[in-house]
């Protein structure tokens, strides 16, 4: 049966499963295990290495999280909210920001005392705009300063911690939100897996508007994705190909690898090194050329990231595993617990 009304997606979620802060230590988040023949089992992140061979290639996504929300004030004098998206370039962003309506071009907008400062070129669909800033010194060090973690505004609260809401192993400056999957690894965890024989691979993609903009159209097919940077080394693609010839097994950590991936890869399964943007919308009757495993977080309903994982898992093997979850009292969302489809 097809699968393409956004309700469909859609599910009950109490309010108190919907996780405020991380697992510590972070693999000791729960973890529900799907395999292929439907059979779920219930374990720990700190126990994925049972379910992974010598030989595997288990890809994660190294991008990391910019302080890309700031509060200051409008030149007329009102607040303002800005989240950044994208650099466009020197000193040029595309941002969200609230009021929308207020942030026409022209405006000025002033942060950090008067530090950083804006003013907004242009209007782009779906409450974008464009924003050029001025300021002395780097911006990378003042926004440290003057921004904070753009955290998802089911999460009321900054963690005490600001590398809770990172990986362990982000290094490549530009989300605007953390691919929460990788959220569970540890270092030590990470180590051991390597020296089992499973090979550790890393894009990027860093995360940016279609994280915030949900479904609207009723068939979801119509839903346009914008674009996100995205790349995979020549090198992470030979260690990839190699691992598949090998007989090893492409797991992805999380629904943005899944992306990068995806969009690396020929028809014929064969993936190949690339730098661009993607707007790949996965929903189900997508046909997976990369991956054969996925390691993922419980996503929010009606969501781009559950139609993706439900085209990974099948529909109604993730219906049950969630409505499981829902019962067993499963943590929900960033800061939850953790999915492996096999």
């Amino acid at each position: 049966m097809d699968r393409f009304r956004r309700e469909d997606y859609e599910y009950e979620l109490p309010p108190q499963l919907i996780a405020q802060e991380g697992m510590e230590p972070r693999d000791a988040a729960r973890l529900l295990v799907l395999r292929r023949d439907g059979v779920l089992e219930h374990r720990q992140v700190r126990d994925v290495g049972e379910y992974l061979r010598p030989g595997d290639a288990l890809v994660l996504n190294d991008t990391r999280v910019l302080r890309a929300r700031l509060r200051g004030r409008r030149s007329s004098g009102g607040a303002v909210e800005l989240l950044l998206l994208e650099q466009l370039g020197a000193g040029t962003w595309r941002i969200l920001g609230r009021p929308a309506r207020a942030l026409h071009p022209g405006e000025e907008l002033f942060f950090g005392e008067g530090r950083l400062t804006g003013r907004v070129l242009d209007r782009a669909p779906d409450g974008v705009r464009v924003v050029e800033f001025r300021w002395e010194g780097s911006f990378a060090a003042l926004l440290e300063e003057v921004g904070e973690l753009p955290l998802p505004p089911y999460i009321r609260r900054q963690p005490a911690d600001p590398e809770r809401y990172q990986t362990v192993y982000a290094c490549r400056d530009g989300s605007a939100a953390a691919p929460t999957a990788g959220l569970h690894f540890t270092p030590e965890l990470l180590a051991r897996l390597s020296g089992a024989g499973v090979r550790l691979v890393f894009v990027t993609l860093h995360v940016g508007l279609d994280t915030f903009r949900p479904v609207r159209e009723r068939d979801i097919r119509e839903h346009a994705m914008h674009t996100e940077f995205c790349e995979l080394s020549s090198e992470a693609a030979g260690v990839l190909n190699e691992a598949r010839r090998a007989g090893g097994r492409i797991v992805a950590v999380g629904t943005t690898t899944v992306r990068t991936l995806e969009t690396a890869a020929g028809s014929d399964g064969v993936i190949r090194g690339f730098q661009g943007r993607t707007g790949l919308f996965i929903y189900p009757g997508y046909r997976f050329r990369a991956v054969d495993a996925l390691w993922t977080n419980f996503h929010l309903p009606g969501s781009t990231l559950l139609m993706l994982v439900s085209a990974f898992g099948g529909y109604a093997r993730m219906r049950a595993a969630y409505l499981e979850a829902v019962r067993r009292g499963y943590r929900f969302y960033s800061f939850g617990d953790a999915m492996l489809i096999l």
